[in-house]
């Protein structure tokens, strides 16, 4: 597709928006929810993210909304700040900063996010997925949706409610999730479905699951799931009506209010970056999102969000991986889920209430499956430990701690990786045999920084005596002024205590390197063997 103008894909971004709704729906109460904040904030933010930052954004892909990483944050700022009217002011505060951050081009940080954490913090994240969603599959549905901390509101793991959910399953729930798994499999699978593409698998999953449910409940059947916890479950007029709030703008003067603006502001736009980074590796038509403008329609969204009574709100990784994997193209799709939230949410909420959550557990351990299958780690694998180590770090602390600080953790992995890499190709080491001796030579590289200023200590330190050495610098366009004292100090000193012939070339003047009276060594015909150092 060469052109990926808003309407150059219609019907598929309106069956993937569909699909996106579907997903987030649950998302947007359970962050609400798990945020201590009331559930209609969590339908506002998803609205306001999808409609306005979908508009302002230049991404194609990436859907915006509440986010699972902001929960804890907003959890201890509600309560801090003595009211959600208050922590408003905070959120409208955070959309400002990012415009800011916008303006002063700190989009370009997500240019220094290694490959290997980003392939990393999407495997994660699929991971994780599948993992929360198991229990909500066997209809244990103690966790709220869009938990992704390892560590529970309950105070349990993720894997304490995994090992409980088997003691608990829900023998409708299961079967529908299984059902509806199959379904999900078959429509990607069978040919024949092809026609049918048009509706996503998704939406079928819903309603097989209603009906079969509604039919459960008919027949008066163990198998009925009819307990709210099991089901969507959408506030009423009368809740939306007293859970609504709007800022409090008398509280501007709180410096606490300030504090958590800018901590919104730092937290949401490093989120926002990755997963903007994160979707334009999955997008099919690889491209680019410019993350400064992204910032910018960022703060807009938390601004309108704050304004209206809802979450603060980041680009995330699952919707936005759900609406590639649904044959979202355009931002189109992230604009269309966003008007089915509100237009559903408020026009039919009895109807979505009969959605069990097990059904949706099956479209999310898809859209895991997806993330992290066993085809990346093969990848990854292949690419080397450079690649792989810092790869899997990233997962399994993504998984074990958070989203942040498991990929500050990858990211730490992967300079270590960086740096080792950077040690090994600072100068390329030569041994040259003539009748009359051997002829060591150090050629260094177009950069020598002072992290390679330890190995070649080293190598200097181990020139035999009365060795005849050539240190070259013809190729190189910069050396460390640690690094240039160092080989100063071996002239003057080392060289001259242990006999050590030697010669420096290529040194730019500047270095004051260069030294006629040493002796230089004239190069024969000779057989060469070259160590990469």
């Amino acid at each position: 597709m060469s052109n990926h103008h808003i309407f150059s894909n219609v019907r598929g971004d309106l069956a993937s928006g569909l699909v996106v709704f579907l997903v987030a729906l649950p998302l947007c109460l359970g962050i609400a929810l798990a945020s201590g904040a009331p559930l209609f904030s969590g339908i506002v933010s998803g609205v306001i993210g999808g409609i306005f930052v979908g508009f302002f954004s230049n991404s194609a892909l990436s859907v915006t909304g509440p986010a699972a990483g902001l929960t804890a944050i907003v959890l201890t700022a509600i309560t801090d700040l003595g009211g959600f009217d208050i922590f408003l002011v905070a959120v409208i505060l955070a959309g400002l900063l990012q415009i800011g951050l916008g303006f002063l081009r700190a989009g370009s940080f997500s240019n220094y996010f290694p490959t290997s954490v980003i392939e990393g913090m999407l495997a994660a994240i699929g991971i994780i997925i599948i993992l929360k969603q198991i229990p909500h599959a066997f209809g244990h549905d103690v966790d709220n949706e869009g938990d992704f901390f390892f560590i529970e509101k309950s105070g349990h793991t993720t894997f304490d409610t995994l090992i409980e959910s088997i003691n608990h399953i829900h023998l409708g729930a299961l079967i529908i999730a299984l059902l509806s798994l199959a379904i999900l499999i078959t429509w990607d699978k069978v040919p024949a479905l092809k026609k049918l593409k048009v509706i996503p698998g998704a939406l079928v999953v819903v309603i097989v699951s209603i009906l079969l449910n509604e039919f459960f409940i008919q027949t008066n059947s163990v198998l009925a799931i009819i307990t709210e916890n099991h089901l969507v479950n959408l506030p009423s007029f009368t809740e939306i009506k007293e859970g609504f709030a709007l800022p409090n703008f008398g509280a501007l003067t709180n410096s606490k209010v300030w504090s958590v603006a800018a901590t919104i502001a730092v937290v949401a736009s490093i989120e926002t970056l990755l997963c903007i980074e994160a979707t334009d590796k999955l997008d099919p038509y690889k491209r680019y999102t410019d993350t400064n403008r992204e910032l910018k329609a960022q703060g807009i969204g938390n601004i309108v969000s704050g304004l209206l009574g809802g979450l603060p709100m980041t680009s995330v990784v699952v919707r936005s991986s759900a609406n590639i994997n649904s044959g979202g193209r355009t931002k189109l799709a992230t604009i269309f889920h966003g008007f089915l939230l509100i237009v559903f949410a408020l026009s039919i909420p009895f109807m979505l209430n009969k959605i069990p959550l097990a059904a949706l557990a099956a479209v999310l351990l898809m859209v895991g499956y997806k993330l992290a299958k066993p085809s990346v780690f093969i990848h990854l694998w292949k690419n080397g430990f450079s690649q792989f180590i810092p790869f899997v770090v990233t997962v399994v602390a993504v998984v074990g701690i958070d989203l942040l600080k498991g990929v500050a953790i990858g990211l730490g992995v992967s300079i270590l990786f960086i740096l080792y890499q950077n040690l090994k190709i600072a100068y390329s080491f030569k041994k040259e045999s003539f009748h009359d001796g051997d002829v060591i030579t150090i050629k260094l590289a177009q950069e020598v920084s002072f992290l390679n200023k330890a190995a070649i200590k080293n190598t200097l330190g181990n020139i035999p005596e009365k060795s005849k050495l050539i240190i070259d610098a013809s190729n190189t366009k910069y050396i460390d002024f640690d690094v240039v004292e160092m080989i100063k100090d071996f002239r003057n000193v080392k060289a001259v205590d242990k006999e050590i012939d030697l010669t420096l070339k290529g040194f730019k003047e500047v270095y004051n390197l260069e030294n006629t009276e040493f002796k230089h060594v004239k190069i024969k015909d000779s057989k060469e063997e070259e160590i990469k150092i």
